[in-house]
């Protein structure tokens, strides 16, 4: 009598256990091989951070902080994913998107925004290069030539751009330097999948340095469309995006670094697939083939986008004055078939499924600019007292273009059109002290003042809807402006040289929001602000002589007003509501050890559990014919949503990275192993039965060999080795339509430094 098969997650709990007694027994066996690794001699670096707007320690900072390398980011994006491969590597760090390789939504301890508007505030704030990417789309910029990524988790509104109630990553690319460096690497994969990336870098003068870096992406349809005969159609991409900087530094006491960028991108949209969800679970149809797709719409995505900094400092008796400036532009459209499908019921033939109405839009950025600037003073004595105090403006001018077509006639013509203008700007002033209150206790306190205005306009001028008597509407106006203050206090105790304990308290706050999309509304919703008080303690601690490194925080917030967004539903309508209130609590682990010499190994885990709070917070649940489990809301149509988890908020993420390596007479032997695991997660505020993703394990393998002092490198890879196939999102205002995760992706690379 055979075994019953393996269910999905069994499997799951049992590759990770596998990986993870591979990598116990694997350092095992090289301790017994190599009696000389028990004397300890390998180490850990020191990690350098600028969480606090200074170089420190990341160990004797108090906040909750992770960081990531050059080469665990090169690993980690070998098979040509775009910035969405950081999701669950980090404790508490989520990112998804429907917009694909364009558009990344960012979640940290469970708090983010799942509204795919051009316009979308987001709590999470990303930092690259001391500019803040303000607008969604600035934020899936390529990863590649940088110095590190450090994740701050916890309100950081006193120090750092503005709408950071969540969070912020940090992104510092490679700075020029006078010593000529630079890297090479190309790699083939699956779907052809290519990447080319280098930098070259080095002194141009005694007072000038210059570095440039670029990256090419490509990788060929592998997707058929049915509808028009057999061949791949979709999910290729080309992109391409550069770096250059230039550095100018005479001396001690003034510097500037000249940063222009740019990226294009030209692929395919994500990709929507009718029905392909089991009704009554999460569970993908039976047969389910993610090479093929049936649509009889258009799917394509063009960006466009470019932008320059300067930051300069200043050195003087006492004090150090910093000034960065940033601009930003965005020009950018995306089209897809929403349905997922083709025909429509009433117009057969149609499927895959039920196919009540066809949907086929676009949304577009044909304006955009952002200028910052921020002024920051800093002390630079040995004094006990140290402080730090500035000014900061941004200022956002952006227009959408959303447009819908009829997929049903003949050219598939445009048949509504709607636009969105928005200028934010925003002021704030701020400052912080830290006090050394001995050799093992500092004290540290932040306050910033913001004010944030938006001036709003929308209106439709087509209506997909005309054929129901719906024209057009507008101008309809909103003029948000709102201010706050924003504040943190927190204190590390050094107990031991390598054990340090940390508390802190903060307050993070999110201007008031915007939802105009007014295709199929009739209305412009507005969230108000909100605001977030955010407690954490925790500990750092070096031990094992240096080889091994760990990091535990605890943490529990609470959002007053939270600013969600009730995204299509029945009424195949984005709006903005306020949650009374939402509560959190959990922990975050981060640990890095040298097992042996040879081998390393880093993990996390986070365990982040949410509410949302809110007796009378109803919205209109799936229009798809999903089961939703909450109960009827006041209106009919609707359903309560008091005591649901936040959307896209896991209660656990675990990842684990193992780094093996066997030196060679002329080089190095190595093998690296990552695995990134995430729990079940809702993919609206509602809680239906299809409406969510199950857990999900991914997992990559590396085997290389680098010689000549690791300036050469070849090495075989996989990205999602063992093939999972898993819902991570849907659209439910029609059908049950999902998209599925990245696919299997195997090659060849080569690297060369210099």
């Amino acid at each position: 009598m055979s075994a019953a098969p393996a269910s999905p997650k069994s499997l799951q709990r049992r590759v990770l256990a596998l990986a993870v007694a591979s990598i116990i027994t694997s350092g095992s066996l090289a301790a017994q091989e190599s009696p000389e690794d028990s004397a300890g001699t390998a180490q850990l670096e020191t990690v350098t951070v600028t969480a606090q707007r200074k170089e420190e320690d990341l160990q004797k900072v108090p906040i909750s902080i992770t960081t990531l390398d050059t080469e665990k980011l090169d690993v980690l994006g070998s098979g040509g994913e775009d910035i969405r491969f950081l999701s669950s590597r980090l404790p508490s760090l989520q990112i998804e998107s429907s917009f694909g390789r364009a558009f990344p939504r960012f979640y940290i301890r469970g708090l983010g925004n799942t509204d795919f508007d051009l316009n979308a505030s987001q709590p999470v704030s990303l930092i690259y290069d001391g500019v803040v990417q303000e607008n969604p789309i600035l934020k899936g910029f390529p990863v590649f030539d940088l110095d590190r990524i450090e994740m701050l988790r916890g309100p950081q509104g006193t120090l750092f751009g503005r709408n950071t109630p969540a969070g912020v990553l940090k992104f510092e690319s490679r700075r020029p330097e006078q010593t000529p460096d630079g890297y090479g690497q190309i790699s083939y994969g699956r779907f052809g999948t290519l990447n080319l990336e280098g930098a070259i870098g080095g002194g141009l003068s005694e007072d000038w340095s210059a570095r440039v870096s670029a990256l090419y992406q490509r990788r060929d349809d592998w997707v058929d469309n049915t509808r028009n005969g057999p061949g791949d159609d979709l999910e290729g991409y080309r992109e391409f995006a550069m770096r250059a900087q230039l550095l100018y530094a005479p001396g001690n006491d003034f510097e500037a670094l000249f940063n222009l960028h740019a990226r294009s991108l030209d692929g395919t949209a994500r990709l929507f697939r009718a029905n392909i969800i089991r009704p009554g679970s999460s569970e993908l149809i039976s047969g389910f083939d993610p090479d093929s797709i049936s649509i009889d719409g258009d799917n394509f995505q063009e960006l466009d986008t470019w932008g320059a900094n300067a930051r300069m400092s200043w050195n003087f008796e006492g004090f150090n004055l910093h000034s960065i400036t940033g601009y930003e532009t965005v020009d950018t459209l995306s089209r897809g078939d929403i349905d997922g499908g083709f025909g429509a019921v009433f117009a057969p033939p149609s499927g895959p499924g039920f196919i009540p109405f066809t949907a086929e839009s676009a949304d577009g950025l044909p304006d955009h600019h952002q200028i910052s600037q921020e002024f920051r003073l800093e002390s630079n004595t040995d004094a006990a007292l140290q402080w730090q105090a500035g000014v900061y403006y941004f200022d956002e001018d952006i227009t959408i273009d959303s447009f819908n077509y009829d997929s049903l006639a003949p050219g598939r013509p445009q048949n509504g059109y709607a636009e969105q203008r928005q200028e934010n700007t925003a002021y704030a002033v701020f400052g912080s002290l830290e006090y050394a209150v001995n050799d093992q206790f500092k004290l540290r306190g932040g306050l910033r003042y913001t004010h944030d205005e938006k001036d709003f306009v929308a209106e439709r001028t087509q209506s997909p809807l005309s054929f129901l008597g719906v024209g057009p509407i507008g101008p309809l106006y909103a003029n948000p402006s709102d201010s706050d203050v924003s504040w943190d206090v927190s204190g590390v105790y050094q107990i031991t040289d390598d054990f340090n304990t940390f508390v802190r308290v903060a307050k993070g706050y999110r201007a008031p929001s915007i939802q105009g999309r007014l295709l199929f509304g009739d209305v412009v919703s507005v969230a108000d602000a909100e605001t977030v008080i955010s407690y954490e303690a925790g500990f750092k601690s070096d031990f094992w002589d240096r080889r091994a490194r760990l990091g535990f925080t605890l943490f529990s917030y609470t959002v007053d007003d939270q600013q969600l967004t009730a995204v299509g539903g029945g009424a195949n309508f984005n709006t903005l509501v306020n949650a009374d209130k939402t509560v959190g609590s959990g922990f975050e682990l981060d640990a890095e050890a040298y097992l042996t010499d040879r081998l390393l190994v880093t993990a996390g885990f986070s365990y982040n559990d949410t509410e949302i709070q809110d007796d009378t917070l109803a919205v209109q649940p799936c229009g798809g014919g999903c089961m939703v489990y909450d109960p009827a809301g006041p209106v009919a149509g609707t359903v309560l949503l008091d005591g649901n988890r936040l959307p896209q908020a896991p209660l656990k993420v675990a990842n684990i990275t193992a780094r093996y390596s066997i030196p060679m007479a002329s080089g190095e032997l190595f093998f690296f192993t990552d695995w990134a695991y995430r729990d079940e997660i809702s993919f609206f505020l509602y809680d239906s039965a299809e409406f969510n993703g199950k857990a999900l394990l991914e997992g990559g393998l590396r085997v290389g060999y680098n010689w000549s002092g690791g300036r050469y490198e070849v090495a075989a890879f996989g990205r999602n080795i063992t093939n999972e196939q898993q819902l991570v999102g849907g659209i439910d205002f029609n059908n049950l339509t999902g998209f599925i995760n990245e696919p299997r992706i195997y090659g060849l690379e080569f690297s060369a430094r210099f």
